[in-house]
Parts: structure tokens; C-alpha cells; sequence
């Protein structure tokens, strides 16, 4: 697998910090042209109110177009569950082409059940302009973009690998925050480890950045490291921890854990590729579907 993997080329990264959520989105360049993606953008709500605005997104927004850049992706590395995604506003303002890996399929089915969803949710990931499958590859400019699936957290998590550069979504976080949570329904801790092997199979030198970062022991949020740092220290699965003991404390962690607090706006929205269901009148509502998590 590693043979796609040019460590000559960097790609410009640029991350964008929502503290609301502990999200980190990317503007991701091509350094040879104005090309550019963005990674898990961040649609803002308050969830009290039931308010959506769009301020984080908005400062992507402006970071693109005051750079002349041409937007060509909006990338999900998964179907996020702790935030909303703002994919088909950024689509609104400045094109590009939204993709998620294939098994989106997958969630829509699962979360279609637990939202009781009728026949007019599509569960065939039509919401999305590109499906990835495992190994596919693409281009920002004249990037080489190649995905690799990486479930486990969720059915459709993907890592996305740009030359130097790894986005690996909720699959691992930094060294001293281990890995996500791997208990939502088509969650296994198991199939996390195995993908966590398929990243830490990449060069060492390789950047990897993640999707999260809550600061453990009130350090500074932080969201890139590198694959031989995370060999090494991660607290989850460095310096040879074997699956077994990792599916062991992960299971037990995972166990103490609550819900995040937007679950539930967050996976009907971020079902649907960002978009917020409607009534039978056309309306923006959102269900709360009662014991169903």
C-alpha cells in the first residue's frame, strides 16, 4: 500500500479550529496550482434554540476566496456525529464536489431505521456527488489523492493520503488522546484496530492530521502528528499494543462514555450529505428519536 505514497510532495494545509465542537476542518492546497479541498467543515448550531448559522464556514469561505483558490472537493472523512457538516452551503457559495466513502450506504440504512425515516430518504448516498471505495484515488490539481477505508468507528470512515499528508478523519486521534470511541451502532473496536494498522503502515515521516483534538491534561489543541510518533506513543496502540489488549480498553472505555451532545441533529443532517430534513410542508425540522440510540 505504501507505494502511493510520494512524501516529495506537501500539500499546503491549512486548519481551521471549532471550539464549539473540537472539530478541526482543513483547506488542503495544491502547491503547483490554486487548487484546493476542504476537509469536515463545520455547520454551527444551537441546539437549545434550534439556530443554525454559519460562521465557521464563512471563515473557510473567506481563507478560499481571499487566496484566489479553486475549490474542487468537500471532503467527510466520515459521517460525523458530534457536529453538522456545512458541505452543501460551501457548495453553495463556491462549487466543488462533495465525497464520502461508499459505505455511507451503510449508516443511511442503520440511522433511516433509528429516525424512522420514510421512503423519500434516499439510502443509496445520492446526497453525495462521489462515493470513494477503498483504494480509489482522485486529484486536487494535480494532487494524487488515495483513499483508504478505515472503519471501525463508523461502517464509512475513510483516511485520505496526499503526498506527505494523512487525514484520517475520527480514526485516531493525537498520540496522547489514543483513538475514537467505537460503540456506535456499526462501531467495532476490533475492525478499528485493524484499520489503525492500515495507517500506521504508512511511511513514518508521513503528517497525519486529525478530525478532533480536546486537549487531554489542559494541553494546547493540537491536530498534527506523525505516523512514527504515533507508533510509538499513542496511548491506544503505540509501542506494540496487541489488538486484543486495544479491543479490551477500548470496549471498557467506551462503556463509560456518554453521547456526544448533537448525535442526534448531527447524523440526520450529515446522513443526508449536510442537508436538514424538511416536514411535508418543506419546513427545517429535526426529530428526536426517543430510547433509540
Amino acid at each position: 500500500m505504501t507505494h502511493h505514497v510520494d512524501l516529495s510532495v506537501k500539500p499546503d494545509v491549512k486548519a481551521f479550529f471549532d471550539p464549539a465542537t473540537n472539530t478541526i476542518s482543513y483547506v488542503v492546497k495544491d502547491p503547483a496550482s490554486q487548487s484546493c479541498a476542504v476537509f469536515d467543515s463545520v455547520m454551527d448550531i444551537d441546539y437549545a434554540a434550534g439556530r443554525i448559522t454559519y460562521d465557521h464556514a464563512d471563515e473557510i469561505i473567506g481563507y478560499i476566496q481571499s487566496n484566489n483558490l479553486k475549490l474542487e472537493w468537500i471532503i467527510e472523512t466520515h459521517v460525523h456525529a458530534d457536529h453538522l457538516s456545512a458541505a452543501p452551503y460551501i457548495q453553495g457559495k463556491l462549487g466543488g464536489k462533495i465525497g464520502i466513502g461508499d459505505k455511507i450506504l451503510v449508516v443511511q440504512d442503520t440511522f433511516g431505521k433509528v429516525f424512522n425515516e420514510g421512503t423519500e430518504f434516499q439510502r443509496d448516498g445520492s446526497q453525495f456527488d462521489a462515493l470513494f471505495k477503498d483504494g480509489d484515488t482522485y486529484k486536487i490539481g494535480n494532487l494524487d489523492v488515495f483513499v483508504i477505508a478505515t472503519p471501525g468507528h463508523t461502517p464509512a470512515c475513510m483516511s485520505h493520503v496526499i503526498g506527505d499528508a494523512a487525514f484520517v478523519g475520527d480514526t485516531l486521534f493525537m498520540p496522547d488522546g489514543g483513538s475514537a470511541r467505537a460503540d456506535f451502532p456499526g462501531g467495532d473496536a476490533g475492525v478499528l484496530y485493524d484499520s489503525i494498522q492500515k495507517i500506521l503502515a504508512l511511511p513514518e515521516e508521513t503528517r497525519l492530521f486529525m478530525c478532533h483534538d480536546y486537549g487531554p491534561n489542559g494541553r494546547d489543541i493540537r491536530w498534527e502528528t506523525s505516523v512514527g510518533e504515533q507508533k510509538a506513543h499513542n496511548i491506544h496502540v503505540g509501542n506494540g499494543k496487541t489488538r486484543e489488549e486495544f479491543v479490551k480498553s477500548r470496549t471498557e472505555r467506551d462503556a463509560t462514555l456518554a453521547m456526544p451532545k448533537l448525535i442526534i441533529p448531527s447524523l440526520q443532517v450529515n446522513m443526508r450529505g449536510g442537508t436538514v430534513p424538511t416536514d411535508k410542508e418543506g419546513k427545517p425540522l429535526l426529530k428526536v428519536p426517543v430510547n433509540a440510540l
